[in-house]
């Protein structure tokens, strides 16, 4: 009696492992790179067929659970930084220390409805600051936004990021543009 409940596990367990194979073969994790930055989540392949996790693509993201539907908005989003009136066009800073500047964004291709937006600034060591964020109390497809003048001391060499988010209706703040300056002595 003992040598028939003995294989009928080793025949369960030998199809449950080979259903648990099966299914991890189907499905493949994989590194993802988006503008040359590993995503931490990475991407999956699934039957041949490469996914990756919309939040990541730097864009507005809604989800309703009702429909089990998703919707994602990438605005267009192109910074100007200025000193005074003239325009900063080459995104590499000379020397290192503080510079009086401010940001100008030109937004068009909205397609949803947003409650602020939010420029920042990310030093090369991680630190982030708030340069201005306002609240939009007019829906727009396309307007124009830009910060009053801020002073930032440039302390090291490096990439800074300046960060442009947007506030969805009922949401958090989300990255959707990012534009990057090289402090250099």
């Amino acid at each position: 009696m003992k040598w028939r409940r003995v294989a009928v596990l080793v025949v369960a367990f030998s199809l449950m492992g080979g259903s648990m194979l099966f299914a991890d073969s189907a499905t493949q994790k994989v590194k993802l790179f988006l503008d040359g930055q590993e995503i931490q989540d990475g991407g999956y392949i699934v039957d041949g067929k490469t996914y990756v996790p919309v939040r990541e693509l730097e864009g507005l993201v809604e989800y309703d659970e009702a429909t089990k539907t998703v919707k994602y908005y990438k605005p267009n989003v192109h910074m100007f930084l200025f000193t005074g009136d003239t325009v900063i066009g080459n995104i590499n800073i000379k020397k290192t220390g503080k510079l009086k500047f401010n940001v100008f964004a030109q937004i068009d291709g909205l397609r949803t409805d947003i409650s602020a937006v939010r420029v920042s600034i990310t030093a090369p060591d991680g630190e982030s600051k708030v340069i201005q964020s306002d609240e939009i109390k007019e829906q727009r497809d396309n307007f124009w936004f830009r910060t009053n003048d801020y002073t930032y001391d440039f302390k090291s060499e490096g990439k800074y990021i300046i960060g442009f988010y947007m506030k969805p209706v009922g949401g958090d703040y989300t990255l959707v543009s990012e534009k990057t300056v090289i402090a250099e002595k």
